[in-house]
């Protein structure tokens, strides 16, 4: 295996635009949900004729939903991150959907009733009332959500323990507050599901990309607990966590 110093520079020059993680390729996994989202996103879009996509990164869910599936009439997607931005329009504009430079905070710059379905990959936060706000009658809220304690091995392992934070995300009150926007769950799962990290560079890319698990993650600012991170790994093998993953879906 390379030094410690050659992972880390390497990991720092990658670019961590959009949200795709074949970076890591040889170099870390994590096991997916076994419902698999984008395909049923795509059944999904093939049947309405107006869709938003909540925080849509780079695109990459959205367009392989579109091409396994189809395209509405009225495709729209949202991002904040300006980089994001860009790459979702390049992604997606030929596929003939249109990406709207948004925060990731209320309200949604669309009217009321306007689509027949919202879906979101791992939203930051899921704005109930806007989203119930967008949604026509009979028509459905689809998304993968990030779950409780998601991949907190690696982040208590740089962050220390953090039992509140461990409270967040749970699925029973994420759907109890779309019920409280008027919306009637339909579906909910969830799972967690085996990550390994390889070597110390994978750690450092996923840091870099995932900005919000250790914020203001910086090599500098963390390099002695990487460097005892690297001869774990070394000596005893990958690092390994957890991610927790859920479905829901629900209907105004």
């Amino acid at each position: 295996m390379r030094t410690f110093e050659e992972l880390i520079a390497e990991a720092e020059a990658a670019s961590v635009d959009g949200w795709d993680f074949s970076w890591l390729d040889g170099r870390a996994t994590e096991q997916r949900p076994s419902w698999g989202y984008q395909r049923l996103l795509g059944e999904r879009l093939a049947h309405v004729e107006a869709a938003l996509d909540l925080q849509t990164g780079g695109g990459e869910v959205l367009a392989g939903a579109v091409r396994a599936g189809g395209m509405p009439r009225t495709m729209a997607a949202t991002e904040s991150w300006p980089p994001n931005v860009a790459r979702a329009t390049g992604l997606l504009h030929p596929l003939g959907a249109v990406v709207v430079a948004a925060a990731d905070e209320p309200p949604l710059p669309f009217a009321d009733a306007a689509f027949d379905l919202v879906s979101s990959r791992h939203p930051v936060k899921p704005w109930w009332a806007e989203i119930a706000r967008v949604l026509r009658p009979g028509g459905s809220y689809f998304a993968q959500h990030v779950g409780p304690a998601s991949v907190f091995e690696l982040v208590e392992y740089f962050l220390g323990p953090l039992p509140e934070a461990r409270e967040g995300r749970r699925p029973e009150i994420e759907s109890a507050d779309a019920r409280a926007a008027g919306l009637e769950v339909v579906d909910l799962r969830s799972e967690r599901l085996r990550m390994e990290f390889f070597d110390i560079g994978a750690v450092v890319y996923f840091l870099r990309k995932v900005i919000w698990m250790v914020p203001g993650f910086t090599v500098d600012a963390y390099r002695e607990r990487l460097r005892e991170l690297d001869e774990q790994i070394r000596t005893q093998g990958p690092f390994v966590a957890h991610s927790a993953r859920f479905l829901i879906e629900a209907r105004r």
